[in-house]
């Protein structure tokens, strides 16, 4: 899945692929690492938060994953943050690249793509700005609402800013489809 997912990322970020199954993955992964992913989950007064997509997709079927490193009270309304870790990020203590995100000891440098699961809908972000805003706010003050385009039927808003507030998301749109398998 992971190769699968890292194939379709670089396609749609304009990444090259060639037909040789080494040469693809090895094109895609450079894509890939170019573009910053964070994926979160509101949920009983907690904030789950993902760089890795494997992780959160694991952590929406089974409800936890193996690691996290929690920040008690340290949301935007008092939430307890758990930062969720992959076997070798859980060996640092510092420098781990969606923590240090989150806490603004670091920025988004190329594109962007994340994913909020809150209030029982999908937000979808080609933005880190849009995205802390509308965590902050608890709202997305410009969105395209998708009714029951998500998995299981749930409701997708693509978040929208003053600079393309005036077109569908198409591009969004087909990157959150292929990420879920839709």
């Amino acid at each position: 899945m992971k190769k699968t997912l890292v194939l379709t990322m670089a396609i749609l970020l304009g990444g090259c692929a060639t037909s040789e199954t080494a040469s693809t993955t090895s094109s895609a992964q450079g894509a890939n690492a170019q573009t910053e992913q964070f994926f979160e989950v509101h949920k009983g007064g907690r904030i789950y938060l993902f760089s890795d997509f494997d992780l959160y997709q694991d952590f929406m079927q089974l409800g936890h994953t193996a690691y996290f490193k929690a920040f008690i009270g340290a949301g935007p309304h008092g939430e307890t943050l758990k930062f969720a870790l992959t076997g070798e990020q859980k060996k640092k203590l510092d420098g781990v690249k969606h923590v240090d995100l989150y806490q603004g000891k670091r920025d988004v440098t190329g594109p962007f793509y994340g994913e909020m699961f809150m209030d029982n809908r999908y937000y979808v972000f080609s933005s880190w700005a849009d995205m802390k805003l509308t965590r902050d706010s608890g709202e997305a003050a410009l969105r395209f609402s998708d009714i029951g385009a998500g998995p299981d039927g749930k409701t997708v808003i693509y978040v929208l800013n003053s600079n393309n507030k005036k077109q569908r998301p198409e591009a969004l749109m087909a990157e959150f489809k292929k990420a879920h398998r839709i």
